[in-house]
C-alpha cells in the first residue's frame, strides 16, 4: 500500500482495460478507426473518456464546450452521457477531420446534438463572448495546441457557469514537464500553464493522473 499513485506497466494496464471501465461498443467502433490515422496519439485514453461521462452525469451537464474535436470521440461520449436535450458546441480548425468526426456522430444517432463550430477556436470563443454567451456552459474540455491553452482557458472560465468545470487535457505531457532538461514550446507553455491553474483562486483545481494528465477546475468566483 502507498499513498503515491501507481504508474502503469503493461500488465496492469491491461487489466485495467479488461474492468476498469465500460465503454460502448460506438466508442470503441470511432477509437479503432482512429487508430491508424495520422495522429492518433491525440486519441482520448477510453478510460479518460468514461472519467468525463461520468462528470457529465453527476454534474448534471446540459451544455459542453470543447477545444479540439479530432475524430469527434470525446464529444461522443459526452453527448451519449447526456440528458436528450443536452447540447455539445465543438471547435475544430482541421475542416477534413470534422468531416470524420461528423460521420461519427451521425452513425451513433447524436449529431443533433452536437454543434460544431469550424476556424480558429479563439475567434470562436470570442465570437460567443460577444454574444453574451457567459456563464452559458457547465463544463468545458481544452484539447487542443498548447500555445495557445492560457488563451483557452481564459474564455472558456468566462463561458463556463458558477460551479461549473473546465477540463485540460495533457497537463502531464508524457512525462516531459518534469524534465528540466526539456524546453519544447508547448512543454514550456504547460508548465507555465500547470503554474497559474495551481495559484488561481478563481478555482478549485486538481491535476488527476489519467491519460496524459487531466487538469479539473472548478469555477468558484
Amino acid at each position: 500500500m502507498t499513498p503515491r499513485t501507481l504508474g502503469l506497466t503493461d500488465p496492469l494496464h491491461q487489466y485495467l482495460m479488461q474492468v476498469g471501465f465500460r465503454e460502448p461498443q460506438l466508442l470503441k467502433l470511432v477509437r479503432e478507426q482512429t487508430a491508424p490515422l495520422p495522429g492518433a496519439h491525440m486519441l482520448l485514453a477510453p478510460e479518460q473518456a468514461q472519467f468525463m461521462a461520468l462528470l457529465t452525469r453527476l454534474l448534471g451537464v446540459r451544455r459542453y464546450l470543447e477545444i479540439g474535436t479530432y475524430t469527434g470521440y470525446s464529444a461522443l461520449a459526452i453527448a451519449l452521457a447526456m440528458e436528450p436535450d443536452g447540447r455539445v458546441v465543438t471547435c475544430e480548425i482541421d475542416e477534413a477531420i470534422a468531416t470524420t468526426a461528423k460521420r461519427h456522430w451521425c452513425h451513433a444517432g447524436v449529431a443533433d446534438k452536437i454543434e460544431l463550430q469550424l476556424g480558429p477556436a479563439l475567434e470562436t470563443l470570442d465570437d460567443m463572448l460577444a454574444h453574451r454567451s457567459c456563464g452559458r456552459f457547465d463544463m468545458a474540455f481544452i484539447d487542443a495546441d498548447k500555445e495557445n491553452l492560457l488563451g483557452y482557458y481564459e474564455r472558456c472560465h468566462a463561458l463556463v457557469r458558477v460551479g461549473g468545470l473546465t477540463l485540460i487535457d495533457n497537463t502531464l505531457w508524457g512525462g516531459s514537464v518534469a524534465d528540466d532538461s526539456d524546453h519544447d514550446s508547448s512543454t514550456d507553455a504547460i508548465r507555465a500553464f500547470n503554474v497559474f491553474v495551481h495559484e488561481d483562486q478563481r478555482v478549485e483545481m486538481v491535476l488527476v493522473p489519467i491519460g496524459d494528465g487531466l487538469t479539473l477546475a472548478r469555477k468558484i468566483a
